[in-house]
């Protein structure tokens, strides 16, 4: 039995052009969630969740690729309280979850293992970029927005917004579940 709804997640995280400034470590700020319906082939709910960073600084590199700013991201919530709004408002832990490839879910437990806060999410994952290349018979890896132009779908929002990008991959899968590839 598939369960009806997963979880598509999308994070953005600090970044900086070049090496990581010393001192400084990849973090979280944005949780970009979209709750698919695998019943109803629907999206029925996008959120955003701004996390505050604690360990390192929005770089106006990061700023330009994600339009976050350090003072949006300070109005965030903590990591852990994101974390705990994900396993108890989201179901994080009970419901499968999706996303673009391997990179939030490294990330979600990179942070995790470094703030000794509880891994929000079950062991149900699916990486959809690697789907996504199986689905269409090619080892090829695309990016989302790649991916949403091999399909014809339309990139909806802004690109780098983790609510934006999660809803975008939504679609992807959705696109697959349709075509019986998923």
């Amino acid at each position: 039995m598939t369960e009806r709804y997963l979880n598509v997640i999308d994070v953005e995280a600090t970044c900086w052009e070049g090496k990581t400034p010393p001192g400084q470590a990849s973090e979280i700020i944005e949780i970009g969630l979209c709750v698919l319906d695998s019943v109803t082939l629907e999206r029925v709910d996008k959120h955003s969740i701004l996390v505050r960073p604690e360990r390192s600084t929005v770089s106006e590199f990061c700023t330009r690729l994600t339009t976050l700013t350090p003072e949006q991201v300070a109005g965030g919530i903590d990591f852990a309280a994101a974390c705990e709004l994900l396993r108890t408002v989201h179901h994080a832990a009970e419901r499968p979850w999706v996303s673009w490839g391997d990179y939030d879910r490294r990330q979600f437990e990179r942070q995790c293992a470094a703030t000794g806060v509880a891994y929000p999410f079950g062991d149900r994952h699916t990486n959809a970029k690697r789907r996504f290349s199986e689905s269409r018979g090619t080892t090829q890896r695309f990016g989302m927005a790649e991916a949403l132009e091999v399909t014809g779908l339309p990139l909806e929002g802004t690109h780098h917004r983790g609510g934006d990008d999660a809803w975008n991959i939504a679609n992807l899968v959705l696109d697959m579940m349709r075509r019986g590839t998923w």
